[in-house]
């Protein structure tokens, strides 16, 4: 879906005044929905569109004007409806234009009133309404009008009045006395309407996760045109969810794979007290700390051996490591350091152990029914033995994760095809692949796609089919061809964004959906160091947490800058640079080179990223700036 665009000269207008019965006693636009009301969702997503919005309302004036615009009543007596609600907002309305849109519709286009105004002034017309192609019972598509959906003009008001005033009702019945614009949406999902309790519950059931306008709407101060890094991965972070299907392994195959539940420890680890170090185990409390003590040894006790002796006062036991610490034994003193050993006693030099030296207590490194591991946790090696040390053989772990990816471009060439003149290797792929590897997600490489809208909705349909998240490289920039967007934006809810960060500054982000399925959309820049910083800052973070992953913050070092670094403020850069450390600790970073987007060479040679934030401005040499290391994650 694209990027609202506020008007100033147009005024919003929600229809809430009709009876709505169908839903019982409560108003349709206050019945509750995704975690807030009707009314709420359609006010997110007009209110970017407009100057201001008012409520048109008959009934529960309160409520509706907590949601925070104004209510106006119908003025025309005896009749609830649209129409007299959209007397009422022109009456009132302070721009030259007013769109409407019903409070029962919350899923309106982002762009319903920049394409109503871009008609409606090209055509000349006093009204502007949404139409799009439905197919009827035998098949055929026919256009369906949406006279609710409308833009219309201030100066057409008297129509309307001499309309009502002549008992017409309908929506569109006035039409014929003014002109009238049809604008062709193609995502007539969007225009769909909630009306009885039924469908309610089954939106919330279907689309139970939260819309990108949810998110968005809950941002102060979001203009799609600026996006702040920091806000770009906040709302990717909201906006993501995590794979629900869940299967069990066996512990070897469950490496790299992400936790589904908590491993609860079904033992103590270690089982019992027990010998940290081979030598002598007795009762601490015959030690004496001015001099000698000489035990006698009455047995030995080894490991994974059951033993009954019981050492008495003046007794120990030799002991192995890992051997159970007999009973009223605390201490052990290991042999290297025993001040004389025989072959029926061993002498304790003062002050050599001090009571409870040596000795590990059962369940110190885990306690029967406490978590060993947390749901979201990626098994590593150390995992795995912990788990067989658990003697655990299966652990639930979620689905691996299925990206599909591709690169868009007439001038891109695989491998192995002659390169004609202004023509270059697509080496995104490979990158992309060698991270999403890393990663550990199943992969779908679909090659490279040509700038034909028929080919990119036809591979996106496919990718949308067989993915869980598509990525493409290429496609999104400013001087990318209208059809990109317009073909992400009808399959689903997709937001362009043009994010305050160098390189990359160009993404989109979103789900599309095709035939039942759906996967969320990370449209990367075409050039390669753009396409590896924002699969690192953006997708790789979005894919984890649809792997179910637990993550942390990325973890930055300070390093000093080894020369100047010329940086404007208002904007996040990402400048691959080169870490060293000298032999008294202290860490040095240079940048390598020139920092083109197109520049791969630069990534090859560096180590790290230095991070320099929005708010940053020059750098001199010698100052500490902020560094990511690039070992084990691109």
């Amino acid at each position: 879906m694209t990027s609202s665009i506020a008007y100033d000269d147009v005024s919003g207008l929600i229809l809430a005044g009709g009876r709505g019965t169908r839903m019982g006693r409560v108003d349709k636009g206050l019945q509750p929905f995704r975690g807030t009301t009707m009314a709420a969702h359609v006010l997110r997503r007009l209110a970017p569109q407009v100057a201001g919005v008012t409520i048109n309302a008959n009934r529960n004036l309160e409520a509706y004007g907590a949601l925070g615009a104004p209510v106006l009543p119908d003025e025309l007596t005896g009749f609830e409806g649209p129409l007299a609600g959209l007397q009422t907002g022109l009456r009132h309305c302070s721009t030259e234009l007013m769109v409407t849109a019903p409070c029962d519709s919350p899923f309106l286009p982002q762009d319903l009133v920049q394409r109503l105004r871009e008609a409606l002034l090209a055509q000349e017309a006093d009204l502007a309404l949404a139409v799009t192609m439905e197919a009827d019972d035998a098949g055929a598509a026919h256009k369906q009008p949406h006279p609710v959906f409308c833009l219309v003009r201030r100066s057409a008001l008297p129509h309307l009045d001499a309309y009502l005033a002549g008992g017409g009702r309908r929506m569109d019945g006035w039409h014929k006395a003014i002109k009238v614009a049809e604008v062709l949406f193609n995502d007539a999902a969007a225009f769909r309407n909630i009306n009885t309790l039924a469908e309610l519950q089954q939106e919330e059931v279907v689309h139970g996760e939260p819309t990108l306008q949810d998110v968005v709407g809950c941002l102060s101060g979001y203009d799609p045109h600026a996006v702040p890094v920091s806000q770009a991965q906040h709302i990717i972070r909201e906006f993501i969810q995590p794979v629900r299907a869940v299967e069990k392994l066996a512990l070897r195959a469950a490496l790299g794979r992400v936790l589904a539940a908590d491993i609860v420890s079904p033992i103590s680890v270690p089982a019992h007290d027990n010998s940290a170090m081979d030598g002598f185990a007795f009762a601490g409390d015959a030690l004496d700390g001015e001099h000698p003590t000489t035990l006698a040894v009455i047995g030995t006790v080894y490991a994974g051996r059951p033993s009954t002796i019981v050492p008495g006062p003046g007794q120990c036991v030799r002991i192995m490591t890992g051997g159970v610490m007999p009973a009223g034994c605390d201490t052990v003193l290991p042999q290297e350091i025993a001040a004389g050993i025989t072959d029926d006693s061993v002498t304790v030099a003062p002050r050599s152990v001090r009571t409870g030296d040596n000795r590990r207590f059962k369940g110190e490194d885990l306690l029967e029914g406490s978590p060993a591991l947390q749901a979201g946790k990626i098994v590593r090696p150390a995992d795995l033995g912990l788990l067989a040390s658990l003697g655990i053989a299966e652990v639930p772990v979620r689905r691996r994760l299925r990206v599909a990816f591709f690169s868009t471009g007439d001038e891109l060439r695989s491998i192995g095809e002659p390169l004609d003149q202004g023509c270059v290797y697509d080496s995104n792929r490979y990158t992309l692949h060698g991270m999403l590897t890393r990663l550990g997600v199943d992969i779908v490489d679909m090659g490279i796609v040509k700038d034909d809208p028929a080919a990119l909705e036809a591979a996106l349909r496919d990718a949308c089919e067989s993915a869980d998240a598509i990525i493409t490289s290429g496609g999104v920039s400013v001087g990318a061809a209208d059809y990109t967007k317009q073909i992400m934006a009808t399959l689903g809810d997709v937001t362009f964004w043009t994010i305050g960060m160098r390189p990359g500054r160009p993404m989109a982000f979103g789900k599309i959906r095709s035939n039942g399925h759906s996967a969320f959309l990370f449209g990367l820049p075409g050039n390669p160091v753009a396409v590896m910083v924002t699969f690192y800052f953006f997708a790789r973070h979005a894919l984890l947490r649809m792997m179910g992953a637990r993550q942390s913050d990325d973890l930055l070092v300070q390093a000093r800058s080894f020369a100047p670094i010329r940086k404007k403020p208002g904007r996040t850069e990402y400048q691959r640079g080169i870490l060293t450390v000298a032999a008294d600790g202290t860490r040095e970073v240079r940048i390598t080179g020139a920092q083109g987007s197109g520049i791969l060479r630069s990534m090859a040679e560096a180590n790290c990223m230095v991070v320099l934030p929005d708010h940053q401005g020059n750098v001199a040499a010698g100052d500490l700036v902020d560094v990511l290391l690039f070992e084990g994650l691109v």
